[in-house]
């Protein structure tokens, strides 16, 4: 029973970059996510449909298809990779930067989705009454559609960082296994489980994503709450 408190430097090491990467992945997908999401939810266009069905495309893409894909643009040959490295030196494939950009596309569309659905339940017509008064529209954005939709950005950000705790396929494809570098808590797991007597050591990271998992969970429904609760008030 004690070893499963005995953790080992590789695996604190792929528990930190797994909460590193899903914190620096929030952070970016949120404003991108709110954005996208008020553009959804308030805008009329021709195509329409099918922007939206690009943006939640990697929910229904196996995961290994989404990594391949990234590495294709991203990669040293790939349109965007290509610029970096030969320009700046910098290899995004299989490096730090590939899990977090991994990360950012996984998750993406769970955040749009969340925000985009709270901005469409906030009454146009407070909106549009800020406008009548001389509000500029950024105002009214900030002053009443974001307040408004806070429940939904709240669970967008944890949502992003939940997911982003998870992530696997498209993580192994484009940034690796690499111990120390690109090994998440999801791919230190898989590791573990490869290898022959092993079982106390996949137990403790398994209990350890449990933990973390369920914890972002209980923490959304709490702010949500904290939130509604104070709006009421």
């Amino acid at each position: 029973m004690s070893e499963l408190f005995k953790y080992t430097a590789s695996e604190w090491s792929a528990i930190q970059l797994s909460l590193y990467v899903a914190l620096i992945c929030a952070v970016i997908t949120l404003p991108l996510a709110i954005a996208v999401g008020w553009f959804l939810a308030r805008k009329k266009f021709f195509g329409k449909s099918v922007l939206e069905g690009i943006i939640h495309l990697p929910l229904v893409l196996p995961p290994i298809t989404t990594g391949y894909l990234l590495l294709l643009v991203f990669g040293n040959r790939g349109v965007i990779g290509k610029f970096f490295y030969e320009t700046f030196g910098i290899q995004i494939a299989f490096s730090f930067y590939a899990a977090v950009i991994a990360a950012i596309f996984v998750s993406f569309p769970l955040v749009t989705r969340s925000i985009r659905l709270s901005i469409e339940l906030v009454d146009q017509k407070l909106e549009e009454a800020a406008r009548t008064l001389g509000a500029s529209n950024l105002r009214v954005f900030f002053t009443i559609t974001l307040p408004l939709a806070l429940p939904g950005v709240i669970s967008g950000f944890i949502l992003s960082f939940a997911r982003s705790l998870g992530e696997f396929g498209a993580t192994i494809s484009f940034a690796g296994n690499i111990e120390g570098k690109t090994q998440t808590l999801p791919l230190a797991i898989f590791s573990e489980m490869q290898v022959p007597g092993q079982e106390a050591s996949t137990m403790r990271l398994v209990v350890v994503s449990v933990i973390l998992s369920l914890f972002a969970m209980i923490a959304a429904e709490f702010l949500n709450k904290r939130v509604i609760k104070s709006k009421t008030a």
